[in-house]
């Protein structure tokens, strides 16, 4: 539904382009995320919240799944493979939401950068996928200028900057965010998105099922009421059935690390949709920062040497 929606809207799109249109999009969707968790983080804790997405989600997608045969009938062969790819993705929110015990969000964010240069070090050391010089360059100038973002240009704070245990943490789950990209890269067989999706999505509830299960918190939906439940819409539709289309459906195009080096742009894309939908200034200090990390993404979006 949503393949033959833009199909068409531009058909004349060639297939990276029409990628990376989707990857950008995705990555608004995903900074958009930050704001709708906000009004619900102090409702429901994290594990809850992230299951109901997924439960929603997957029922959202249930009835496209039943009206064609060969959708259904393709959720037995994709399924071992939706669980290794689900398990990373939930790892990912799973480790998080546990750094967050013991970080601050800063510090995450800062760390968050990191995720580029993990997935093209894990696919060198999987898959012998060269990184030149000029990407090596990108990866420092993306994270020195993601840096500048969240700090504000204040050396003084990064100087002052220092790993704990929450940030320990947290690398594991930046790690499982690139065996995420990794995974859906390499275990892809040709297989139609829409059962995918709806099988990452089953995955997902497995895992995080099981991680609310081992945690012994509770459920508490019943919280979620009035405004938020716009908010917890967005987070079902845009944040995650929405995204997980589009990145599956970007990463097979265009590989794990053009799609990661988007992460960069997180900070500032997030910080024009709190001018947009607050009306929160943007700081002049973090121009600079914006204008590197912009140039990073592009830079890393050039041609690989077969």
């Amino acid at each position: 539904m949503i393949q033959t929606l833009m199909n068409q809207q531009a058909p004349q799109l060639k297939p990276s382009l029409k990628a990376h249109i989707m990857v950008f999009a995705a990555t608004v969707l995903v900074a958009g995320s930050f704001i709708a968790a906000q009004h619900l983080s102090s409702l429901v804790n994290p594990f809850s919240l992230t299951l109901l997405r997924f439960i929603c989600a997957a029922v959202f997608l249930l009835p496209l799944i039943l009206i064609k045969t060969h959708w259904r009938q393709a959720i037995l062969g994709i399924m071992p493979r939706a669980m290794v790819i689900s398990f990373f993705y939930s790892a990912f929110f799973i480790g998080l939401f546990e750094s967050l015990k013991y970080t601050t969000t800063l510090n995450t964010g800062t760390l968050y950068t990191l995720v580029p240069s993990f997935t093209a070090l894990v696919c060198l050391l999987l898959f012998g996928d060269k990184i030149p010089h000029k990407k090596t360059a990108a990866y420092v100038l993306g994270a020195l200028g993601t840096c500048w973002v969240i700090f504000k240009g204040d050396i003084t704070a990064l100087l002052l900057f220092q790993l704990n245990y929450g940030d320990a943490i947290f690398l594991t789950g930046a790690l499982c965010m690139c065996g995420y990209t990794v995974t859906l890269k390499y275990l892809y067989r040709g297989d139609d998105l829409i059962p995918l999706v709806f099988c990452n999505l089953l995955g997902g509830i497995f895992w995080m099922s099981l991680a609310l299960i081992l945690s012994g918190l509770p459920l508490e939906w019943h919280k979620i009421e009035g405004e938020a439940v716009w908010h917890m819409g967005y987070l079902i539709i845009g944040a995650t059935l929405t995204t997980m289309y589009l990145f599956q459906h970007a990463t097979i195009a265009l590989g794990p690390q053009k799609i990661m080096a988007y992460s960069y742009l997180n900070p500032a894309v997030l910080a024009l949709l709190l001018w947009l939908v607050s009306g929160q200034e943007i700081d002049l200090i973090i121009i600079p920062g914006i204008l590197l990390t912009a140039l990073a993404t592009v830079v890393l979006q050039g041609r690989d040497k077969p």
